[in-house]
């Protein structure tokens, strides 16, 4: 398993020093000299700021249990390379995806410029679902969505936008419009396009491009969460005509699941066959891992959450402040991310703050992340700064252990709860949710 592992971080790494190039040449002529495995892969392309992965896990549920043989392509990873490429629920092997990287390699013309890191695993999920004969694939935008490397079906079966908000806007462009126009650009000629809750600006764009292409949209509104039973504490939750468990945590998962009954209805009217029941056991099944997430850590709960971004960050701070309880915070984050803006979401007097950083990957100094919040919120009860991840953890839990009512909350990067599963072997066990 490890050798296996690490035979595909050394197939992978050569591609790495080319870092994020949007544009779609590379993945085209790569996907062309593989034959063009996409043709042959009907898809739902789902984009957006927040929400992705959660819609992507709630409709690859739901087709699956529907009976369906489906793809799902996700990104970025947790743990390792294999959990972005899934089968009915299943990450691709290793070893299977150790000889498509080596086939990929060997198609790979060394005189003309090479494709991004990205580009070459989203190759190996194009030929994998291909050749696995999926009935269809959920495919997630891995940035912005017109020149995204997952941008290179013509006729989606569906097309998403799940939320909208100021990230990436370095390479995206410096306005919400900008980045509206970069992910409307999952929007096909005359393709259905679901879209959620957007900001005013961002609606405007989203509307232009579907008018300008004759594309059927679909406005959501949140789903009502409803009450089955006095005797049960189980969230449900309604949507038009169709009330389903809701087994994702947050407020926000109103919007997300309501996206994915959405998109289930308009492949209903195209002529698959999912019934109410496969749609209701689907969502029930769903699991995302690192996103609103309760586990065990050392005999005491933990919630973790990746809250990389303010929009995520409100969605968490909605679901801690329906815990009434007094918060501590581990944090890191990349060192590209809006510190400032986050801390104004989480931060609140009382709290308390212990700053990491993120392993292997551009992150903030926790020093200078202490500045910003004990700035942002001065009556911080305490504020600290910690080597690493492991340090800060066992400090909290030993003041849990004094302080029982605190809630303790693991957030900032989703690199960072990446490495604590990789580190702690939690990734399949000790979870509470």
């Amino acid at each position: 398993m490890i050798v296996a592992e690490d035979k595909i971080s050394s197939l992978l790494k050569p591609f790495q020093r080319f870092g994020v190039h949007l544009g779609l040449e590379r993945i085209l002529k790569l996907l062309a000299d593989l034959g063009n495995p996409q043709d042959r892969v009907p898809i739902i392309h789902v984009a957006g700021t927040n929400g992705k992965g959660s819609v992507c896990a709630y409709l690859s549920s739901i087709l699956s249990e529907a009976g369906y043989r489906v793809g799902r392509y996700t990104s970025p990873h947790l743990v390792d390379w294999t959990e972005r490429i899934n089968l009915n629920g299943q990450p691709i092997s290793n070893s299977d995806l150790a000889e498509l990287l080596e086939e990929i390699q060997q198609v790979i013309d060394p005189e003309a410029e090479s494709p991004t890191q990205f580009e070459v695993i989203t190759a190996a999920a194009w030929l994998y679902f291909a050749r696995s004969q999926v009935d269809l694939a959920v495919v997630e935008v891995g940035l912005g969505g017109r020149l995204d490397a997952t941008n290179v079906s013509d006729r989606p079966l569906a097309s998403i936008i799940t939320s909208l908000s100021k990230e990436h806007w370095q390479r995206l462009g410096p306005t919400v419009a900008d980045i509206a126009g970069e992910k409307a650009g999952v929007i096909k000629p005359q393709r259905p396009v679901v879209v959620g809750q957007l900001p005013p600006e961002a609606k405007e764009v989203v509307l232009a491009k579907a008018q300008e292409l004759d594309a059927p949209i679909t406005w959501i509104e949140p789903a009502r969460e409803i009450k089955i039973s006095a005797q049960s504490d189980a969230t449900w939750a309604r949507y038009q005509d169709l009330e389903y468990p809701l087994p994702l945590l947050g407020e926000v998962q109103l919007n997300n699941s309501a996206i994915a009954i959405a998109t289930i209805k308009i492949l209903q009217q195209q002529g698959w066959n999912i019934p109410e029941l496969a749609i209701q056991t689907g969502m029930n099944k769903t699991r995302w891992l690192g996103r609103l997430q309760w586990i065990i850590w050392k005999n005491r709960p933990l919630l973790i959450d990746g809250a990389h971004n303010p929009a995520a960050a409100i969605a968490l701070r909605q679901y801690v402040d329906t815990l009434n309880q007094p918060v501590t915070w581990i944090m890191g984050m990349l060192s590209t991310k809006d510190h400032q803006d986050i801390f104004e979401v989480l931060l609140k007097p009382q709290d308390e703050l212990h700053l990491v950083p993120v392993p292997d990957h551009s992150s903030a100094e926790p020093e200078q992340l202490a500045e910003i919040a004990m700035q942002v919120c001065p009556s911080l009860n305490n504020c600290e700064t910690h080597q690493d991840v492991f340090t800060a953890l066992d400090t909290v839990m030993m003041a849990q252990e004094i302080d029982q009512d605190r809630l303790v909350v693991l957030c900032g990067s989703l690199y960072l709860i990446g490495h604590l599963f990789q580190r702690s072997n939690i990734l399949n066990s000790n979870l509470l949710n």
